[in-house]
C-alpha cells in the first residue's frame, strides 16, 4: 500500500517536542498517499466535550484547576499520566477505525501511551495490517521551554509546564522501553522524521514477542 514500513503509524511524546511538525512532515512526503494525520489531541477535547466529572471522572482531572502552575511538577505529572491512561480506550477507537479504511495514517498526540500502542500492533497484526509506533522524547525543559516560546510567543514564559512536559517525556520513554517500542531523541531537528521513519521499520513486529500489555492503572 506504501513505500513505508507501517500502514498506521503512532507518534507519542510529551507536549512540545515535535511530533506534529514530524507527523506533517512524514504524511506529506512526494509521491506516496501518506497524506492523512489524526490529531489525537482533537479527539481528547471531543472525549471531554462529551463526558462529565461525574460519570467520567478520570477524563476530568484536570477540572477545577484554573492554573496548574500552582501544583507541583510531581502532582500534574500524576493528573497526566492518569488521564493518559484513561485515554487509552480511545487511543484504540481510533485505530480500529483507522484500519478499516484503506488509507495509510499517521496518529500523533501528548495522550499516546505506549501501552496503548502495544496493544494497538496487536489489533493491526489481527487485521494484516502494520501498525507501528515511535515515541518522541526530549529530555530537557530548557529545550522545551524554547520550543513553547517559539511555537506561542504570546503566552509569556512557560517553566512549569516545559518541566512537566520534560518529566512527562521520561515517563514515556521508560514506558516504551518496557514495552519494547522504539524511543526517538528529537534533536537536532534536521532529520527528525527521518530517524522516526528508520525506527518504525527496524522496530517491525518485535514487541510482539512481549507479554500483553495491561491497559489502565
Amino acid at each position: 500500500m506504501t513505500a513505508t514500513s507501517w500502514d498506521i503509524l503512532l507518534i507519542g511524546g510529551a507536549s512540545g517536542v515535535g511530533k506534529s511538525r514530524a507527523a506533517a512532515q512524514l504524511a506529506g512526503e512526494p509521491g506516496g498517499s501518506k497524506g492523512f494525520v489524526v490529531e489525537f489531541d482533537d479527539v481528547v477535547s471531543a472525549v471531554e466535550a462529551m463526558t462529565t466529572a461525574e460519570h467520567h471522572p478520570a477524563l476530568h482531572h484536570f477540572d477545577g484547576i484554573p492554573d496548574t502552575a500552582r501544583l507541583g511538577v510531581d502532582r500534574v505529572l500524576d493528573l497526566q499520566i492518569a488521564t493518559a491512561r484513561a485515554l487509552e480506550p480511545a487511543v484504540l477507537g481510533v485505530v480500529r477505525n483507522r484500519l478499516t479504511v484503506d488509507v495509510p495514517a499517521v496518529i500523533e498526540g501528548d495522550y499516546l501511551t505506549p501501552a496503548a500502542a502495544a496493544a494497538a500492533i496487536r489489533d493491526g497484526r489481527a487485521a494484516g495490517r502494520r501498525v507501528r509506533a515511535v515515541f518522541l522524547h526530549e529530555p530537557d525543559p530548557e529545550q522545551i521551554l524554547a520550543n513553547y516560546a517559539a511555537r506561542e510567543p504570546d503566552s509569556g514564559e512557560q517553566h512549569h509546564r516545559a518541566q512537566v512536559s520534560a518529566a512527562y517525556s521520561h515517563w514515556l520513554a521508560d514506558q516504551a522501553a518496557r514495552h519494547g517500542l522504539p524511543v526517538v531523541e528529537c534533536r537536532p531537528w534536521d532529520g527528525l522524521a527521518g530517524r522516526v521513519e528508520r525506527a518504525s521499520g527496524r522496530h517491525m513486529d518485535g514487541v510482539l514477542s512481549h507479554p500483553r500489555p495491561t491497559l489502565g492503572p
